[in-house]
Parts: C-alpha cells; structure tokens; sequence
C-alpha cells in the first residue's frame, strides 16, 4: 500500500440522499454550449473536421479574433424553458451544463474574468437562467468546469520553470476564485463535472485537485464530484496509486461503454457521456458532423446497457450559436422520451439484476431496492435490443429463481413461455418495432426440490 496524502478518501461508496438519487436517476443530458456555438466548426470559410468547441485551437485562432464573438452571441432563440421540458419529455432526470469550456468563455458574469455573458449585448446571467429552468422542470442541475483555459495567460500545459509554477499557481488561484463563485451563486446544485485535467500541470497538483473538491463539498453540503477532477501525490488519474476511485463516480468512459458483459464495473458509481453527432459536443454545421449521428434505438441501447452495468448514461445536446435546439436533436430526445413513457421503469430506479448473465440478445435490469433488502426483488426487466434469427430468447436464471410470469412492460400483455428445466426458460421473441420491447419477468424462489427434475429433451416451444 502506497501512502498518499491526496489520494482516494476513506469513506468508499457514498449511500447518502444526494448520492442515492443521482445512482436512482440513471439518465441525465449533457449540454455544451458557447462561443463555439456561433462558427460551428468553419472558421474563414474552411470546415475543420473536429470537435466545434476545439475550434479555437484547431483552427489555430488567436484569443482576440476568438473574443470577438461574443458581440454575436445575442441569444436570438435561446428559450431555457423549452431546453428543460425537452430534456423532461426525454426522462432526463438531471442536466449537466458547461458554465466554462476549454476556450474560457463564462456562461455567468464571473467576477474574475471580463470574458463571459457580461461582454455580450445582452449581459444576461445565462448560467442563472438555464439552472432556473431545469429546477422548474423538477430536474436537478450539476455544472461542467473545464480546468484547461486557452484564454488565461498563465495556463500552462506542462510546468518546466519557476516561471512556469509562479503563473500556474495564480492560475489555480483563479480557477479556485470561480469555483467558489459559482458554489456561492449557485448553491441549489447538487454537483461538478470537471475536465481539462488531463495535462501534466494539473496532474502535478494533486494537492490543489483535492482540497478544492474538499472546499466545495464544504460550500454545498452533499455536492457530487467526478472522477475527473482528481490527481494524486504521483499524478495517478481517477484511480490513486492504489487502484481506489477518487472522487464520487467514475467518470473516464467518453463515447464508449463497458462491455456489455463486465459485471466488474458495477462495484462503484460511474458515468458514461455520449455524444448525438460522430465526435463533437458542441454545435457543428457540417456534413461530416452529421455522419454517424444516433437513432433513438441506438441512444436507448446504450441507455440499457449502461443501467444493466450501474452507471448512468449523460447525453450531449449542443444548442445551435442563437441559443435554439436543432430540431433533429429534439425529434430524437421526444422519439426517446415516448419509449421511457412506457419502458422508463426499467431505467430509473434500477440497476444491475445480480445474478443474470448478459443473454446476448438485450439487457437485464433490477429495481434498486432489491440491492438494499434481505429479499429478492419479485421482478427483473429484460430489455431486449436484438432479435435472435431463431425468433426464440432464451432466459438462463440464476441458481434458486424460478421464473413465474412475464408480461410485455408497455401495455401489461402476458407472454407465454416454456420451461427447459428447472434453470432455463424460453419465451417468442417480440416482434421487431425499430425500438428495444421490455418484458416483466415475475420471478420467485425456486421449490428446492425442482432442481432435481430431469430435462424433458422433446418439449417445444409454445
């Protein structure tokens, strides 16, 4: 075991109100949204093929040319009311919001900046507002940080000289002030989101990255932090040297998913952030960025897969440069919405079904309670995202479960199904609807003396 003084703390996995929520949410949106917005990824008539919030780096534009923006982000179609009923209509249970990306433009007029919302022609406290819209919806708010900031002039990559530690240091020093800035303004957040932590400069400051997720957590009681944030004394990320998970989730799985079958992930907290386009996160107006966008079967999928492993799944929305929602973003949130209207019992409040192996043709998932009691939960969901060319799903249950009954979870409709033996069971598949069907599987323990029936090789399928 390795000492550490900034490493993992020793509380393990919370299980108060704040956390239990968050694990109970399951589903949340991503927004990102800024300056980048407004060229969405073309900048001087040239279309670069990457992320639009990265534009002002891959484009090589300098800070002045890329500041004056923001006398064009004037908010024609913002509408932060219609931005949270959608993410509602979705099932969306929290909002993840970036107040400053990597180009180090605020959402909200930071006292230590002249770059924000307070240069625009507006002025508008835009963070204040959409924080106020999502509550209204009944949705809880976390805020994005990015670290990183290409406008600061004493960000650094790498510290290689005392020069370097000193304009550093009074870098920290600032993004320490907002931090603090944004808890006090803030205070109705129930978490960060941090990332731009990946360069050597805040890894060799493990210090600062652990006393200021302390310091928040001070300011807002119960405030949830992401891995992200963390480094340790030796520059170790998410997990300290020891192998134990800094921060209150793991938050290092971007546009990718555990295997479908790694049950070992469910052992701590995590979340997963998906993008709707090929690879941006903010808005970007190009045929390449449209290449590889999501269906809604696609974004419920990984929803399922996600719950079935007891992450939480955070889906990026990039609002248009006058504040309006692309309408293809929308249709997609509504098509996803109208299936978690019937199927969302799947999803919120459950978890990993102990005990049921991934089937191949879908997804298991349990209420979360059942993890909490002494009993068994009477009631599993098999999410099912691939139809077998058989037309036959086939349930291997685990030892001591028998199976009692199985009902199509959006209309109540019963379903027969065919007993193999006392560990097996097989059922029709659902006819293919262009979305995942749901099936309720009511379960029991089994009769102790039925695990000693012998297989009757000639029963059929009914």
């Amino acid at each position: 075991m390795i000492e550490l003084r900034y490493g993992a703390g020793p509380e393990g996995r919370r299980q108060d109100p704040t956390m239990r929520a968050f694990r109970a949410d399951r589903f949340g949106q991503f927004v990102h949204w800024g300056l980048y917005a407004i060229p969405a990824g073309t900048w001087q008539g040239r279309t670069i093929e990457f992320a639009a919030e990265f534009l002002m780096h891959s484009a090589h534009v300098s800070r002045e040319e890329w500041g004056a923006l923001a006398a064009d982000f004037t908010l024609e179609g913002f509408d932060p009311a219609e931005w949270a009923r959608t993410a509602k209509r979705m099932g969306a249970r929290y909002v993840t919001i970036t107040t400053k990306h990597h180009d180090g433009f605020c959402l909200w007029p930071s006292a230590y900046t002249d770059f924000s919302v307070a240069a625009t022609p507006s002025g508008r406290d835009v963070l204040g507002e959409i924080l106020d819209a999502y509550r209204a919806e009944g949705l809880a708010t976390h805020l994005y940080y990015s670290v990183l900031d290409w406008h600061h002039p004493d960000w650094r990559y790498a510290i290689e000289s005392d020069d370097d530690r000193v304009a550093f240091d009074r870098y920290l020093d600032f993004a320490t002030n907002q931090l603090l800035e944004l808890a006090e303004r803030y205070p109705q957040v129930r978490g960060f989101w941090f990332d731009g932590t990946w360069d050597e400069s805040v890894k060799a400051n493990g210090r600062w990255t652990h006393e200021i997720e302390q310091r928040l957590k001070q300011r807002i009681p119960g405030a949830i932090v992401n891995s992200r944030l963390r480094a340790d004394d030796r520059g170790a990320r998410h997990f300290d040297s020891n192998g134990s998970l800094m921060g209150d989730y793991e938050s290092g799985y971007e546009r990718r998913l555990p295997a479908p079958w790694d049950r070992s992930v469910a052992v701590h907290d995590w979340e997963a952030c998906a993008t709707l386009t090929q690879a941006s996160w903010g808005f970007h107006d190009s045929a390449w960025a449209e290449r590889g966008r999501k269906t809604p079967a696609q974004v419920v999928e990984q929803l399922a897969q996600t719950v079935s492993l007891g992450g939480n799944l955070l889906l990026n929305f990039g609002p248009r440069g006058d504040g309006s929602l692309a309408p293809v973003e929308v249709a997609l949130a509504d098509e996803v919405g109208a299936w978690m209207a019937m199927n969302g019992a799947a999803v919120h409040g459950s978890g990993p079904a102990e005990g049921w192996d991934y089937p191949g043709w879908g997804f298991y998932t349990m209420p979360l309670q059942a993890e909490e009691s002494a009993e068994r939960s009477a009631l599993v969901h098999a999410i099912v995202t691939r139809i077998p060319v058989s037309g036959i799903l086939t349930i291997a249950l685990p030892p001591g479960v028998a199976l009692r009954g199985v009902r199509a979870l959006d209309d109540d409709t019963a379903v027969s199904f065919t007993e193999l033996d006392a560990h097996t069971a097989q059922l029709a598949a659902p006819a293919a609807t262009g979305m995942p069907t749901v099936l309720a599987l009511e379960i029991a323990p089994a009769d102790p003396e039925s695990g000693l029936r012998e297989p009757n090789p000639d029963v059929a399928l009914v």
